[in-house]
């Protein structure tokens, strides 16, 4: 079966034969807001949360709030604006991650100085015990940095 889109019905309006006009497909308001996350669409983002179309405390199917979404898509205007809206910087993922063993574990210096700015708690452990330092790749200078500062103060 073929589908057509409007926009291309126009060149055929002499025909007379109809044509069915594609079908579309609904998701849900958390599955389109992870996409949005994930694909840094800001202002769709900024749209669901005025809208109150979710909760950002809700733990998705995939185990993960949107400040970890956010986090794992390395986006920080995404973090920012999140946690504008009342993200918890603490939250904990299924398996305990913070969003801060999130940006530890991907090398994400600038979501992880943001976090720590805000408070975001150094040793938090996840299920496993693991710290966010003890997630960070020894190769990842700034971050081991960042947290040798972090504990000094």
């Amino acid at each position: 079966m073929k589908y057509y889109d409007p926009a291309s019905l126009s060149r055929y309006r002499g025909c007379s034969q109809r044509l069915k006009p594609a079908r579309t497909v609904r998701f849900p308001n958390d599955i389109v807001f992870q996409d949005n996350i994930r694909q840094g669409d800001l202002e769709q983002v900024g749209r669901f949360i005025r809208a109150r179309k979710v909760t950002l405390s809700t733990l998705y199917p995939s185990g993960l709030a949107a400040l970890h979404e956010a986090v794992l898509a390395g986006n920080l205007d995404c973090v920012k604006l999140l946690v504008q809206y009342g993200a918890d910087i603490h939250q904990k993922d299924e398996n305990g991650w913070t969003p801060l063993h999130m940006a530890c574990s991907n090398g994400y210096t600038h979501i992880a100085r943001y976090l720590i700015s805000l408070g975001a708690r150094l040793d938090a452990t996840n299920d496993e015990g693991e710290k966010p330092s003890d997630l960070i790749d020894a190769d990842s200078r700034d971050l081991v940095e960042l947290f040798k500062a972090a504990r000094m103060d």
